[in-house]
């Protein structure tokens, strides 16, 4: 079986890389690249992970994440159907901080935007309110060329740094710089359990596909993620019953419950009011009141 990369090689030969894709759903596993990385969600709805966090991520959301970042967008389920219609589109602008860009940003005049990059390494997500300027800074830079595009590159940079004071960091805390090797095991461990979350999953069952003791497993999971086993299955269970529960498309909050991998009620309201420190029905009642 082949190995996939950890750290996935942006294919490129400008220091400023414009990439629109248009497919069935994202690429499928947990990896990282030298660049940072700018994406407006065009089309598609899933779960962004990022580091050892989980968000919802839908159409027009606007991600800035750092260099090295480790990251997945997750299509929803729906998205993997046969014939389903459905597809995700995206806008991607790629930029080495550390690469052919160094010479611009070590200028005296750049030094503003030099630190913003370097403080905002563990990425945000653009504040809805800003999301059309900077979309049409994206659009900007998509449509230049030449000289015209590291002009329309430099507003970007700058309008993100203007609206980025009120954005809250995908990562509080980056998790431990994985060597490649660390990088692919952790991936491997993420993508079963997002692969899986929907029933019961054992720690013993997790640890053996990282060829791990569960005592091992555990401690190894815990210095990588800054999060226990059970802790990071509970957030991913809660983000989908999230977007379970807001779509409509349920009639219960038990019947998301149970799609989500809880055994009893009882247990779900209590893992969801530990996650998101309110009840589902609170939060349904806020998400709804907030979306009228």
């Amino acid at each position: 079986m082949k190995v996939l990369q950890f750290t996935i090689p942006v294919a490129h030969d400008s220091a400023v890389i414009v990439q629109e894709d248009i497919m069935p759903h994202f690429y499928t596993h947990l990896h990282r690249h030298n660049e940072a990385q700018l994406i407006w969600i065009k089309e598609g709805e899933g779960t962004l992970v990022v580091d050892n966090h989980l968000y919802a991520f839908k159409a027009n959301d606007v991600y800035l994440l750092g260099a090295n970042q480790p990251h997945l967008f997750k299509s929803n389920p729906e998205y993997f159907v046969e014939n389903s219609g459905l597809q995700i589109q995206a806008l991607m602008i790629f930029f080495d901080p550390n690469g052919k860009l160094t010479p611009l940003l070590d200028l005296p005049e750049m030094q503003v935007l030099k630190s913003f990059l370097h403080q905002q390494q563990a990425g945000f997500k653009v504040p809805s309110k800003h999301n059309e300027l900077i979309i049409s800074r994206m659009l900007a830079v998509q449509q230049a060329k030449n000289q015209e595009l590291m002009i329309s590159f430099l507003q970007l940079l700058n309008s993100l740094y203007l609206t980025s004071s009120k954005a809250e960091p995908l990562a509080a805390i980056r998790s431990s710089q994985f060597s490649e090797n660390e990088g692919i095991r952790i991936a491997n461990i993420f993508n079963y359990i997002m692969q899986h979350y929907e029933r019961l999953i054992t720690l013993e069952e997790v640890a053996e596909q990282a060829h791990m003791t569960p005592q091992a497993f555990c401690r190894y999971f815990k210095k990588h993620t800054r999060q226990t086993f059970v802790s990071f299955l509970n957030e991913m269970r809660i983000n989908e019953a999230c977007k379970k529960l807001t779509s409509g498309r349920y009639e219960s909050i038990a019947t998301a419950a149970y799609t989500c991998g809880f055994n009893s009620v009882t247990n779900f309201n209590r893992v969801f009011k530990a996650v998101k420190g309110e009840s589902p029905k609170a939060y349904l009642e806020h998400y709804f009141s907030n979306f009228g």
